[in-house]
């Protein structure tokens, strides 16, 4: 029994171009762009410590928690001014990589 190939529609640079689809490209996991205001480990560790609170207002820079990661300790930096939302992690937790830790806004001007 023959399956018939189902043709799909790619638009690159204004040409139409039909197609089939590999199976893995169909069931590939969908590109998501960045949200700045959710702060995710990019390593698996143990945070250490949190030096900060829902609510607070925190400056570009300034020091949110300790992440243990292959034996050193890694900071995580407020990467612009603005204040905790919301915050993911406890203290002596271990984390996957891709954990969210911490939930961010910015400062309103």
């Amino acid at each position: 029994m023959s399956k018939e190939k189902e043709y799909k529609e790619l638009i690159i640079q204004g040409v139409i171009y039909k197609t089939t689809l590999t199976r893995k490209f169909e069931e590939r996991i969908n590109w998501e762009a960045h949200n700045k205001n959710m702060l995710h480990s990019i390593i698996p560790g143990t945070i250490i410590d949190i030096f900060v609170k829902p609510r607070e207002k925190v400056k570009e820079g300034e020091t949110l928690l300790l992440l243990e990661a292959m034996k050193m300790q890694n900071q995580i930096r407020m990467p612009f001014d603005g204040e905790i939302v919301k915050i993911h992690v406890k203290k002596d937790e271990l984390i996957p990589n891709r954990h969210l830790m911490i939930e961010i806004k910015p400062k309103k001007r």
